[in-house]
């Protein structure tokens, strides 16, 4: 296989692409993206500048949670191709200078999983604890107050053992029992298969759910007025309890040291997805602080909400992590595979969309971009005819799913189902979505496409937005303003994230204006600053 020259710090302020496999591009006919496609598409993620690759599983699984739900660590769905073909996207992507990420599930498997078919078959064969089993409560009913994340109690009733099983998703999603060592040993085993295979590095599903409270205490009420929606759709009764037993064990830790230690003989890194809108940011510097645990955690503060995030906001949420993540680091996503686009989400007129691509490309930490952000798909609108998630399905019309950020990746506005396959989709392909195709971006100059390269290749340059610190942060009522440093380089960033004109102030110093690719304008010789609608100003500190 290919070997990319190792920079240990490789994954501090990348650019990685998550590509959700069923898709992104069929290659079979079969209307589900697959591993061969992916090769086929690598060229556009080269030229848009990500420095790495995430992949949602492609596992052997029933698809029950399409692969969340793994029933092999160590092989490859058919639907998706063979371990060969996995093998050709590493060696394609390395040959790009594209790093890859796979994504692992280590919280729980499928019950069609060898390991949960015989920890079922008896309470005492060899893999009895390899799984949460608990005994019922005298009069029958299920251990303690649990709730799974797709509704109903975390507790299922298995007649092979007459005990309760623990599932925080899909009752067909068992959580192992990260308190076994040998549970433990095995998932090190799997983590070393895929690094020995020459992966770069694993994105973490729900790595906050891996350990549970081995007294099954009841989790606290959660008062009303502190209840929201960025865990679980407001109609969920998941948000109504305080999840302090059925996440977050503080030995969760001592796993995630295991792992790193691990990962560190490979030059590799990890991708924590923290799943906890109660205590995320806190969590988050827990996970990512000293360098023994996780690279750095998937952070949720931009990954919700209804409306464009005023300048306040962002600084909220940078003066906290400020406070709690002091010497971690963050990778921040305003789409992904689990939550409404942030074109519809948020309400983004094309202007807008830009200045937030802008602003993005100037955070400190890393960045995760979604299949299809670069091109500005809006949130898809399905029937419930054509719904395929199971959490869709349960909580509809209130919670309509995440199958609207699921459907296919858009390559040629007239091919058959705009390219992505010659069969019909497991999802379809919107007419809006065809429109915005990557062969018709690339012909129009306008097209959002071509400034999130320009965006991308301006982060790349500045070494001080990819690995530098932030300060001085401001937020007036539209405007937001921060520095990037790094060494002797500093770059002064504004954003105007309203739709009037406003004026500000620039820092005494001897300033140059770059980013004229993306808008950035200069200020005036009197240090003043008039921004329109949605523009930013990037300035270059020039050293005397």
């Amino acid at each position: 296989m290919s070997v990319m020259r190792k920079d240990p710090d490789w994954w501090r302020g990348a650019v990685i692409y998550q590509i959700y496999p069923r898709s992104y591009q069929d290659s079979n006919g079969d209307g589900i993206g697959d591993l061969l496609g992916i090769v086929r598409r690598l060229p556009h993620i080269a030229r848009l500048g990500a420095d790495a690759i995430w992949i949602s599983p492609f596992f052997t699984s029933p698809m029950k949670d399409f692969g969340y739900d793994v029933a092999d660590y160590c092989d490859i769905d058919p639907m998706f191709g063979t371990l060969a073909d996995f093998d050709q996207v590493i060696e394609t992507a390395h040959a790009l200078g594209i790093k890859v990420l796979i994504d692992l599930v280590f919280s729980h498997t499928s019950d069609q999983h060898p390991w949960f078919k015989e920890s079922r078959s008896s309470r005492d064969n060899p893999k009895s604890d390899w799984y949460v089993w608990a005994e019922p409560k005298p009069d029958g009913t299920v251990p303690n107050n649990w709730l799974g994340m797709f509704g109903g109690s975390a507790w299922h009733w298995d007649s092979r053992r007459e005990q309760y099983y623990l599932h925080n998703f899909l009752t067909q999603q068992p959580d192992l029992n990260h308190h076994c060592a040998e549970v433990q040993q095995a998932l090190l085993d799997v983590s070393k298969f895929w690094l020995d295979r020459g992966v770069d590095g694993f994105r973490l599903d729900v790595v906050n759910y891996y350990m549970h409270d081995e007294k099954l205490r009841d989790n606290p009420p959660l008062p009303p007025e502190q209840r929201n929606d960025s865990t679980a759709p407001k109609v969920n009764p998941y948000n109504h309890q305080l999840h302090l037993y059925d996440k977050n064990h503080p030995r969760n830790l001592e796993f995630l040291r295991k792992l790193r230690t691990l990962m560190n003989g490979y030059n590799a890194a990890a991708v924590g997805e923290v799943g906890d809108a109660q205590r995320g940011l806190e969590l988050l510097g827990e996970y990512t602080s000293g360098n023994d645990k996780v690279h750095m955690s998937y952070a949720f503060e931009f990954l919700s909400g209804h409306a464009p995030l005023p300048a306040s906001s962002f600084k909220a949420v940078f003066d906290k992590v400020a406070e709690v993540v002091p010497d971690g680091w963050l990778c921040w996503a305003f789409t992904n595979h689990d939550v409404e686009r942030h074109i519809t989400r948020w309400g983004l007129a094309p202007q807008a969309a830009r200045l937030y691509t802008t602003l993005m490309s100037c955070l400190r930490g890393s960045l995760c971009l979604y299949q299809g952000e670069e091109l500005g798909l809006p949130e898809a609108e399905l029937d419930y005819e054509d719904l395929q998630d199971p959490y869709g399905i349960e909580f509809w019309p209130e919670f309509k799913g995440r199958d609207g950020a699921r459907t296919p990746m858009v390559w040629e506005e007239e091919a058959p189902y705009a390219g992505f396959s010659q069969a019909k989709p497991w999802l379809p392909v919107p007419r809006a979505h065809a429109r915005l195709a990557v062969d018709a971006a690339d012909k129009d100059p306008s097209a959002l496409l071509h400034h999130y390269r320009r965006a991308l290749a301006f982060r790349r340059n500045h070494p001080a937005l990819r690995k530098g610190d932030i300060r001085d942060v401001w937020a007036g009522d539209e405007v937001l303003a921060f520095q990037r440093v790094l060494e002797d380089e500093v770059v002064q960033c504004f954003f105007n994230l309203s739709d009037h004109p406003v004026s500000v102030t620039v820092p005494a110093g001897n300033w140059v204006t770059i980013a004229g690719e993306l808008g950035s304008i200069r200020p005036n010789p009197d240090h003043s600053l008039h921004l329109g609608p949605w523009q930013a100003s990037l300035l270059l500190l020039q050293q005397s």
